[in-house]
């Protein structure tokens, strides 16, 4: 970083540098300035169930309900919209069918080959999703039964997710990234009696083997009785059964009647499970339920991306993450918006191809992570400017905090300095965004995710639950409920209350560090757990620690997080070799292929240390903030050491560090 870059970010972090929203967009804001933020924003904290109850005239209700909410923190309980009936598929689909928006573009998927690009008008959509929902009946899918859905982003995903809300069966979406083994946990956990996946998916002109690992994790998966191809990549399938069905065959079957009547579901009832990293190294299951997700989803897609009915919504994240499940599928597709999906890279065959699609397309509102501005940002601007990016009128990050380097080049570059950014803060348990800024009334702060949404009341609390004053640095936490939050976590009743409500009574635990600033902006300081945020992907430390140690070579591992330049958090691996084992890269590498297929590549270490000791207590206790200072290279604030079992081994470990 260059001495100016310096002056820059410290003069960024003194929170004196501001962008105020323009003119052009104040004026056509859905909220036009701060004044009006405040108002709703303290009417949302004061009277919460007069709040919601608006909110929810934002989708269609079979049966209207009888109590806005019903629960509390303390005894880790909540219901939404109590009595309620609605159905998730009718909202984003059915509703759209009496309206101009009938013949209105709702799905446009590019894939990786330019010329390779399809169009659903929401009626072509309705079409889909009615016969496939068909289909999983005649395979004796039914209401409560699990779906686990294996899939590219192709617009088939979509259609599945949909086409399982609209019988009641309750879909787990994997990343098409994770491995066979990763997969089959899944779906063991889930209890899925069907799974939906592709015979391969694309990734710089190679095919992934996405049938190979469903084959491969349905070994162990005897529950399963039907998986459905979608053939996409025209890959060859050396294994075949009576199980396997396929996708295209299948909808259009003489016997698949396009009439698939919405399942009326209670508010309550189980929308999703989506598993997410945990520091116990065991995935949680993730439990949404239908009513309350829904009214929290689109409320915050009208109020924080300020949707127009004439918008093209692009989010570039994968539908194996929740950003995938509320911010491509259910949110914009509930209000009318045009979806943009692609399968494909940021930088592949060109670093344009981003902008390539927001060009074709006309994008106005663009939705991406900090890791992929910081990727792009490292080639020449020329590859930006060569593109007419003048549709653009939002922008957006999502999954980890964007650094005020990359912020401002997002600002200056993509945007032309006229289009506001809204960095946006939350998890897979929020299931929406919680903290962000609002594009027509809040001014951005670089680096920080600006101000609660309404109906949510964060808190910084220190080590002892207290509530600390501006400027202290502690933990996130939430002092009241929103529709949107999370219902438990799926086959473990009392793990819900004991991860997020136990640790300080009364509140929910974001297990985030972060700071309140004197304007009332929050700065996120990341992961106070053993979570490593990867591109904004949470990878849980002992899910790699134990994919790392069962490499027959490997003794022991201890994992930590450590700042990188494009993703934010790269993975850091320690690692103790079974004695007699030489040390070599070719070693590291296939440690590194074993995390591949354990996991999957997202979660592949990447600095690996080999050690003889790591850094313990006298009760055997690994010290991992000696492990991450040293990942990290802060050598002169690793503190206390006095309480290590043997302290000469920090020497050791800041000898052989990996640059």
């Amino acid at each position: 970083m260059s001495s100016s870059a310096n002056i820059t970010y410290a003069y960024l972090q003194d929170n004196e540098l501001q962008f105020v929203p323009p003119e052009s967009f104040r004026k056509e804001a859905e909220i036009k300035s701060l004044d009006e933020y405040r108002r709703l924003y303290r009417y949302s904290i004061e009277n919460p169930d007069a709040f919601w109850a608006e909110q929810s005239g934002l989708i269609d209700w079979h049966r209207n309900w009888k109590k806005v909410y019903s629960g509390n923190f303390a005894e880790g309980e909540h219901k939404w919209f109590v009595g309620g009936k609605l159905n998730v598929s009718y909202n984003c689909v059915d509703r759209h069918l009496n309206t101009w928006r009938k013949n209105k573009a709702a799905l446009i998927w590019q894939g990786e080959r330019r010329d390779d690009f399809r169009v659903l008008t929401y009626n072509d959509l309705w079409n889909k999703v009615s016969r496939f929902a068909n289909v999983l009946k005649k395979w004796g899918v039914s209401k409560g039964d699990r779906v686990a859905i294996y899939l590219p982003m192709i617009p088939e995903l979509i259609i599945a997710m949909l086409a399982c809300t609209r019988i009641g069966a309750i879909h787990n979406v994997i990343f098409a990234g994770f491995s066979a083994e990763s997969l089959r946990e899944r779906i063991l956990d889930s209890g899925a009696r069907l799974v939906i996946t592709a015979d391969g998916g694309i990734r710089r002109g190679a095919i992934v083997p996405l049938k190979d690992n469903v084959d491969k994790a349905l070994e162990h998966c005897p529950g399963v009785h039907t998986c459905i191809v979608v053939r996409q990549a025209h890959a060859d399938i050396d294994f075949w059964t009576h199980r396997d069905k396929w996708w295209h065959i299948e909808i259009k079957a003489p016997d698949i009647k396009t009439d698939c009547p919405p399942e009326p579901m209670d508010s309550e009832d189980p929308l999703f499970i989506l598993y997410t990293s945990g520091s116990t190294g065991k995935p949680k299951g993730v439990l949404h339920t239908t009513g309350g997700y829904m009214v929290y989803a689109a409320t915050t897609m009208k109020y924080i991306f300020d949707l127009k009915d004439t918008d093209t919504f692009w989010c570039t994240a994968d539908s194996g993450w929740i950003t995938g499940h509320s911010y491509v599928a259910y949110a914009p597709l509930a209000l009318g918006a045009t979806v943009v999906i692609y399968e494909g890279l940021c930088n592949y065959p060109t670093p344009d191809r981003y902008w390539q699609i927001i060009e074709r397309f006309k994008v106005n509102i663009f939705y991406t992570a900090p890791t992929v501005i910081r990727s792009l940002m490292r080639e020449k601007e020329e590859w930006v400017n060569k593109h007419d990016l003048s549709s653009l009128r939002l922008l957006g990050t999502v999954g980890e905090s964007i650094n005020p380097e990359a912020w401002l080049w997002y600002h200056r570059v993509v945007g032309k300095g006229r289009c506001p950014i809204v960095d946006t803060y939350w998890q897979t348990e929020t299931g929406g965004i919680i903290i962000s800024a609002l594009p027509g009334a809040i001014s951005a702060k670089p680096g920080s995710a600006a101000m609660p949404f309404f109906g949510v009341e964060p808190v910084i609390l220190d080590s002892q639950g207290n509530e600390t004053s501006e400027n202290s640095e502690g933990c996130l936490a939430m002092k009241r409920p929103w529709p949107g939050l999370m219902r438990g976590v799926y086959g473990a009743p009392n793990r819900f209350f004991e991860t997020y409500m136990s640790v300080f009574p009364g509140y929910y635990f974001t297990g985030d560090g972060a700071r309140l600033d004197k304007d009332g902006y929050y700065w996120l300081l990341g992961r106070m757990d053993d979570v490593i945020n990867v591109s904004g992907h949470r990878i849980g430390t002992s899910e790699v620690e134990g994919a790392i140690t069962e490499h027959s070579d490997v003794a022991e591992a201890a994992v930590v997080g450590y700042p990188h330049v494009i993703k934010g958090e790269g993975i850091y691996a320690y690692v103790i070799l079974k004695k007699g084992v030489q040390e070599s890269e070719e070693l590291k590498n296939t440690i590194r292929q074993c995390v591949r297929r354990v996991i999957g590549p997202i979660a592949t270490p990447d600095k690996i240390q080999f050690t003889e000791q790591l850094p313990k207590t006298r009760s055997g206790k690994i010290m991992r903030r000696i492990l991450r200072k040293i990942a990290a290279g802060e050598f002169e604030q690793i503190g206390d050491i006095t309480t290590l079992a043997d302290s000469n081994v920090v020497d050791e470990l800041i000898k052989h560090r990996q640059p």
